[in-house]
């Protein structure tokens, strides 16, 4: 998915509406900054030297490794990794400075806040009941040999959250699977001190999809919306690629500047995750291709409070979204997963 693009100048019309949100939302800073593939090389090698014996035969492991694919965001009794809670101080801020390294800062902190959401999640659960609750049950695994010039591979993931890569040499290879989910999407009682009333963890990546699909036309909105119900969960969740599927709903290049620019600030969201330098290239490779090429689904209810869904893609890009179930007070349709993934493999494997 990060491949630098070719010269292809199909789409050309669209960049305008494209470059100006890159520039808004990344600026030019990452022309100062050391390459992330170099940071996290560094940031990796720094975490596995602080590990003893036992915690390295736990966090390392083989690059090809089926475990390196293998990912989910439900609650687990186990995982592969190393748990952050079975690391020291000096371990997890290493551990957490190679996280850093492989995002930006609003990713960072948007991970981190899911990690916290956990505390609200065991405040409101009976005791005994229900999957473990634990802010501190993420686990960091490195597959390869982050020192060398092989590819190597990391995995951050828990509950919530999966954040996967691959680096190569100087090189980020692949960034997706990367998934994000928030329950309570908006919370709605003040349970835990760090997690305040009115917290919305993924309000962007909610509220643009809204304004998108209303700012519709009735004629429009009978092309974009491919079901009346919201399916439950996303496509593919736990498998190594992601869904193939024909296109689904509308063309976002047949829409208004208005709506096509929703349609990129959307997907500006999601790349926005990651570091600077990989972002560029990521909004580059979207840019390339142009909007004629992406298409937007929507399916489910037009407001909050009321199961809904979409799916957001192009040949560079695959977003999906959720918010069907109830949270912890039972609130209806206040729970989010979405993910990002790359339609020509994620893991930096090709699809067949």
């Amino acid at each position: 998915m990060t491949r630098t693009p070719n010269c292809c100048c199909s789409g050309f019309r669209y960049l305008p509406i494209i470059a100006a949100l890159l520039l808004v939302g990344l600026g030019w800073s990452f022309l100062q900054q050391k390459p992330t593939a170099v940071s996290m090389k560094q940031s990796a090698v720094a975490f596995l030297k602080t590990l003893d014996e036992k915690q390295t035969a736990i966090a390392v492991m083989p690059y090809d490794s089926e475990k390196r694919v293998d990912w989910h965001f439900i609650p687990k009794d186990e995982r592969k990794g190393l748990q952050v809670k079975h690391m020291n101080e000096e371990q997890r801020k290493a551990a957490f400075t190679l996280l850093q390294a492989a995002l930006s800062e609003s990713g960072y902190k948007k991970a981190r806040n899911v990690m916290e959401l956990e505390k609200v999640l065991k405040a409101l659960q009976a005791e005994g009941q229900g999957p473990i609750r634990d802010h501190e049950r993420y686990y960091f695994t490195v597959f390869g040999d982050p020192s060398g010039d092989k590819p190597w591979g990391l995995s951050f993931e828990g509950h919530h959250l999966s954040m996967n890569y691959v680096v190569e040499k100087d090189e980020v290879r692949s960034v997706t699977p990367i998934f994000y989910a928030a329950n309570p999407a908006t919370v709605t009682k003040d349970v835990v001190p760090s997690v305040k009333e009115g917290t919305r963890l993924l309000a962007k990546e909610e509220t643009l999809a809204f304004d998108l699909v209303n700012s519709l036309s009735k004629d429009e909105q009978k092309t974009a919306v491919i079901a009346e119900q919201a399916p439950k969960e996303i496509r593919g969740a736990g498998e190594a690629q992601p869904p193939q599927d024909k296109p689904a709903g509308i063309n976002v290049g047949t829409l208004n500047e208005k709506q096509q620019l929703l349609a990129t600030e959307l997907v500006q969201t999601y790349i926005s995750n990651l570091p600077e330098d990989v972002a560029k290239v990521e909004l580059a490779n979207f840019a390339t291709h142009g909007l004629g090429k992406v298409h937007f689904a929507w399916a489910g209810a037009l407001k909050p409070g009321v199961g809904h869904y979409y799916l957001l893609e192009g040949p560079s890009f695959q977003i999906e979204f959720v918010n069907t179930q109830p949270d912890s007070l039972g609130n209806p349709a206040n729970h989010i997963h979405c993910v990002l993934r790359n339609p020509s493999g994620d893991f930096a494997i090709p699809v067949k």
